[in-house]
């Protein structure tokens, strides 16, 4: 023995020994009570590593052969059809404002009024030159019928009937410019009161009462009529042949406007006019198509989504926007074959529409384009492929 077990007592050794005797029967226990518990988890061990190695899922969708008019889609802003302006065409104090900013207006109503005191002053004065020219033509119209008599009997020479002539002219010279004058007068009275040239919407007041305005004081505010408007987009030339046989034909285009919610417009607007002249810096042309507002929506500089859709439907491969895909070299599709091998397809699109891409070469009907779980997969890779839920990766309209 050892020193250190010599020097430990008999008794403390025989009770360490009783102590391994007991636990051991409580070891084996407790292993016993775990057994049950482990065996549903070893098979799932079992199969992690196999796991790894099975194909990736991916959702697919059929392409299919629809019928489906062409459609294109721009970028266009909103203009009103009638826009006024009110300015001030005389001077003078502002005076009391007659409406509430945003608010709707008749035609003919009074919006502002500029101090009218020193124009009616004005028309006054005129007015009274006026009066003082026509008695200065009576009396030359009287002395000239008088003169004449006298030239008849011989009692007045030929020169004095035409100096009364002379100042018979020129009295009736002088009462022209003198009603000239008091009808100018008149106008600039009339001046200073503004009323609404059209119906409409009124914007803010842009300078408050009391402020002295005149031709030079800018814009007071703006009336616009919102009831029907224009939307103004640019058309690539390509596409303008398309939209000039449609509208040569007599069939005029269906337009229809996407708002910035993501929402179709009611309305829907016709083209009423193309531009003449091509803008050098995007080679397109203006086109403008028309909308009823009734709602007033739309707002004047409003930007919007153009839709403009062809009259005549055709037969198209289509499959669903998720699925394409662009690179350096240019659209493409993943698609399924029925050994489950990933290929890749080059494509050439015709048009967009209602999150579906119409083909025009590339891809046939019941190819199977993956429309989700494309990051995953590479060409020549063997996947698992799913049918996509009904209308998966279309975009919501």
């Amino acid at each position: 023995m050892t020193p250190a077990l010599l020097d430990r007592p008999p008794a403390d050794m025989h009770a360490r020994a009783a102590r391994r005797r007991h636990a051991r029967p409580l070891l084996a226990a407790l292993a016993l009570a775990l057994v049950p518990a482990l065996v549903p988890v070893l098979p799932a061990l079992a199969q992690t590593k196999p796991a790894e190695n099975a194909p990736p899922v991916v959702l697919v969708q059929a392409a299919e052969l629809r019928s489906l008019a062409p459609q294109s889609e721009y970028v266009g802003r909103v203009a009103v059809f009638d826009k006024v302006e009110l300015r001030a065409r005389v001077k003078g104090t502002l005076g009391k404002r007659e409406f509430t900013d945003g608010s709707k207006v008749t035609e003919g109503q009074l919006l502002f009024t500029i101090e009218p005191a020193p124009y009616r002053i004005a028309v006054d004065q005129k007015r009274a030159l006026r009066d003082g020219a026509r008695a200065s033509l009576i009396n030359a119209e009287a002395q000239l019928k008088r003169t004449a008599e006298l030239l008849r009997t011989s009692n007045a020479s030929q020169v004095v009937y035409d100096q009364r002539l002379s100042e018979q002219l020129q009295a009736k010279a002088t009462l022209d410019d003198a009603e000239a004058q008091l009808e100018d007068a008149e106008l600039q009275l009339s001046y200073t009161k503004i009323a609404a040239p059209i119906a409409g919407l009124i914007g803010r007041a842009t300078v408050s009462p009391g402020n002295i305005v005149g031709p030079d004081s800018g814009i007071l505010a703006t009336i616009v009529n919102e009831r029907q408007i224009r939307v103004l987009f640019s058309v690539s030339q390509a596409e303008l042949l398309n939209v000039r046989r449609d509208l040569r034909a007599g069939e005029p285009l269906a337009v229809r406007l996407r708002l910035a919610d993501g929402r179709l417009y009611a309305e829907k607007g016709k083209v009423d006019f193309i531009d003449v002249a091509v803008d050098p810096n995007t080679d397109g042309q203006m086109a403008r198509a028309v909308f009823d507002n009734a709602d007033e929506l739309l707002t004047d500089g409003q930007t919007v989504r153009v839709i403009v859709e062809g009259n005549a439907p055709a037969k198209a491969v289509v499959a669903p926007q998720p699925a394409l895909a662009i690179d350096q070299t240019g659209p493409y599709v993943y698609v399924v074959d029925s050994k489950g091998i990933v290929e890749q397809r080059r494509i050439t699109i015709d048009f967009v529409r209602d999150g579906m891409i119409a083909v025009a070469s590339g891809l046939k009907e019941g190819d199977r384009v993956i429309v989700q779980g494309q990051q995953r997969v590479r060409a020549g890779m063997a996947v698992e492929a799913q049918p996509a839920p009904a209308a998966a990766g279309q975009r919501k309209r």
